[in-house]
């Protein structure tokens, strides 16, 4: 079951709302997906700088553990996350520094304008807890989840980040994630979870990071990852979605001359502005989609 949204902004007045308008995506898709949910958001970034979510138990104090990592680290706390943001010549140090001292502290996502949020619970009540309506932003993508193939845990829940300012949200199933998940170790390439969603993430960071661009490691993932699947993809400057050659995952797009969105049903979009005027269509078998600010 499960479900997507994602929203990718051209016009740059409708920043401020993003999180405000992938709250209300989100909340419609309960109905697909009530076990958990989770969402990143492409905010503003500061060169030089990268950004660290990381996610604790209930009520713990990273202001503290920000104070252990030393001088020029700031940090925001959201619930049970956290943005560090730290120099980015120190994402290393500040990574072993973690393992270290805080080895009940999870890193979810990094980049230098992603940040990422996921946790158990109806949709609804996980956006109010992160509070994304308030957020803002050029792009984001989000996920409620059915689980029907594994336990109900915030570790479960998408997005799924394996690169920098990379994340990916799936609806589907992939029948050789084990196979490609070898492979993906003997690459270097670390999947913590059990979740083929997660090795579909890691199967795109390896891609690139062997010098294709995401549309060319997607248009790879067609021929190397096996089963029914819709991938919804952020970058930081970029927004992309694919179905796999059957598409038996339900889909539809949106696309006017302020936003482009995506959503597993109509309903989704209905509340977008401008929605009457959006040209709508539900996006091909086997052809990857894909927007990029840079390239705006």
């Amino acid at each position: 079951m499960c479900g997507i949204v994602g929203l990718f902004l051209k016009d740059k007045s409708l920043e401020p709302q993003l999180g405000e308008l992938l709250s209300g995506m989100l909340g419609t898709m309960c109905g697909r997906g009530p076990d958990s949910a989770g969402f990143a958001v492409y905010g503003e970034g500061e060169k030089g700088e990268t950004k660290l979510t990381l996610r604790a138990a209930e009520g713990y104090d990273f202001k503290a553990l920000a104070a252990k990592l030393g001088d020029g680290i700031d940090v925001v706390a959201r619930a049970t996350h956290a943005v560090l943001t730290v120099p980015a010549g120190r994402e290393a140090e500040i990574r072993a520094q973690l393992a270290e001292v805080a080895p009940d502290v999870t890193v979810v996502g990094a980049g230098a304008r992603m940040e990422l949020y996921k946790e158990v619970g109806m949709p609804t009540d996980v956006a109010v807890r992160f509070d994304l309506a308030k957020m803002s932003g050029t792009h984001g993508v989000a996920h409620t989840r059915m689980a029907t193939e594994s336990a109900v845990t915030t570790n479960g829940a998408h997005p799924f980040s394996t690169g920098l300012d990379q994340c990916l949200v799936h609806n589907g199933s992939l029948s050789n994630h084990r196979t490609v998940r070898r492979n993906l170790e003997k690459a270097g390439v670390k999947v913590q979870t059990e979740n083929d969603s997660e090795v579909a993430a890691g199967y795109l960071t390896w891609r690139m990071k062997e010098g294709r661009t995401l549309g060319e490691a997607l248009e790879d993932s067609l021929n190397d990852l096996d089963g029914f699947y819709t991938f919804v993809v952020g970058t930081e400057s970029g927004f992309g979605v694919l179905r796999d050659p059957i598409a038996c995952k339900p889909a539809v797009m949106a696309e006017t001359d302020q936003y482009v969105a995506f959503g597993s049903e109509y309903r989704a979009l209905a509340g977008l502005p401008g929605i009457e005027n959006a040209k709508i269509f539900e996006p091909e078998p086997a052809k990857v989609y894909f927007w990029d600010r840079a390239a705006a």
